[in-house]
């Protein structure tokens, strides 16, 4: 499968999986979770055909681990608009995660804080190297620190995902560190 191929089938899979299931007829249970078969049928009927074989190769080969299989049955591992409950145990983050976003976000991060915005949840990267390619999709990237220890202890929630996305509620601005600038 090449490459194009692959990313126009995970990105078929995002939107249906985690923002539009009812664009094609689905219904994700309260997990995320839709049978594979459903799904290929619903895309085919919508004009997107593609086969088991391509959605295993979208699911094996995607760098970001963005969708997980149990058995017959498939789901986005995080990033959701709709209603779903990943069932995602709290975990103890290490003393730092981190954030990717662009120049232009900065002054409402100072203030506000990180918001989930229209997902469920913020998403906080491990690594600064992770969160540098997140924060580049939008442009010159700015890595943001979230002192995830202070907040943990603090009574912040954590939960880790599938694909190693750290997941919170919300960041207070106090726990940010923004990078210095010249």
């Amino acid at each position: 499968m090449d490459e194009r191929r692959t990313v126009k089938v995970s990105k078929y899979l995002s939107k249906h999986l985690r923002h539009q299931p009812e664009r094609i007829g689905l219904t994700l249970d309260e997990a995320g979770w839709v049978e594979i078969d459903t799904l290929i049928e619903a895309a085919a009927a919508h004009g997107f055909r593609f086969t088991r074989a391509e959605l295993d190769h979208v699911v094996e080969a995607n760098d970001k681990r963005r969708f997980a299989v149990r058995g017959d049955r498939i789901r986005a591992n995080q990033g959701h608009t709709v209603e779903v409950d990943l069932g995602l145990p709290a975990a103890t983050p290490p003393s730092y995660l981190y954030h990717g976003t662009v120049a232009a976000y900065l002054t409402a991060i100072r203030t506000e804080g990180l918001r989930p915005m229209n997902r469920h949840d913020v998403h906080l990267s491990p690594d600064r190297e992770t969160a540098t390619r997140v924060g580049a999709r939008r442009g010159r990237p700015v890595v943001l620190s979230v002192d995830a220890g202070a907040m943990h202890r603090d009574g912040h929630v954590f939960r880790v995902s599938a694909n190693g996305v750290w997941l919170t509620e919300a960041v207070p601005p106090q726990y940010l560190r923004f990078p210095q600038t010249h």
